[in-house]
């Protein structure tokens, strides 16, 4: 593989996003049952959180970027929807919410040995749909280029995103190698921009897709090896 540089995803591939959401939804459905000590408040469900916020990201889409204002609008609908809409409260929400979504990440054991391992080999950066910028993660000073989707106003799958990240990465797009977790943003985005792509399927599921990765790894400890770093 002629490799310059490696673009990884974020969530669910350098830190499990799913658990961090729930911790950070579960602390500020306490802080609204505390401010709304209602029958309504108390039935409500993270779940039910979760799916007014994908509602709200759906309705916005490609009309609001940024990932913090879009998760402000959805604690707006959940007030609404206990019967208590207060825009100011909506704030407090977000808050809370931001503050554990970003100080309690764990990242996956195996990200800092990875990228200090392939650091001195290759550009490493960050390509994400997310907005976990490397300052909020525990990750700052880890990368040399950095893509958020948020923005540039692109999503992955969208080809275009990679040949950003290619042009910060100062090498050209075949020799970009993208690592993320989904077949769909990560593989088949980065296959349709010409880069190279690695599926990083950490629990071994079964792909029934039809998209097929470059390269599939379960562990991000298997990556050196793979390109040749480390082997005696």
């Amino acid at each position: 593989m002629r490799i310059s540089a490696i673009s990884f995803d974020g969530d669910m591939t350098l830190w499990d996003f799913n658990k961090v959401m729930r911790h950070s939804m579960k602390h500020a459905l306490v802080e609204l049952r505390r401010k709304v000590p209602t029958e309504l408040a108390s039935r409500l469900t993270i779940d039910e959180m979760i799916g007014i916020r994908d509602q709200v990201a759906e309705e916005f889409r490609g009309r609001v970027w940024k990932l913090s204002e879009i998760r402000r609008i959805a604690f707006e609908r959940t007030l609404e929807r206990v019967g208590c809409p207060d825009s100011s409260l909506a704030l407090r929400l977000n808050q809370v919410y931001r503050k554990h979504r970003f100080e309690d990440i764990e990242l996956y054991p195996d990200v800092l040995p990875a990228l200090d391992t392939l650091s001195p080999h290759f550009n490493i950066g960050l390509l994400s749909n997310g907005n976990s910028y490397p300052e909020h993660c525990g990750l700052e000073g880890h990368f040399a280029f950095v893509v958020f989707s948020q923005d540039v106003r692109i999503e992955k799958p969208d080809p275009r995103i990679f040949q950003i990240t290619a042009r910060r990465a100062g090498c050209p797009v075949e020799r970009l190698l993208h690592v993320g977790d989904s077949l769909e943003n990560d593989v088949a985005g980065a296959h349709n921009a010409g880069a190279l792509s690695m599926w990083l399927n950490r629990d071994g599921v079964r792909n029934g897709t039809g998209i097929q990765a470059d390269y599939e790894i379960t562990s991000l400890a298997d990556l050196p090896l793979l390109l040749g770093i480390g082997r005696s």
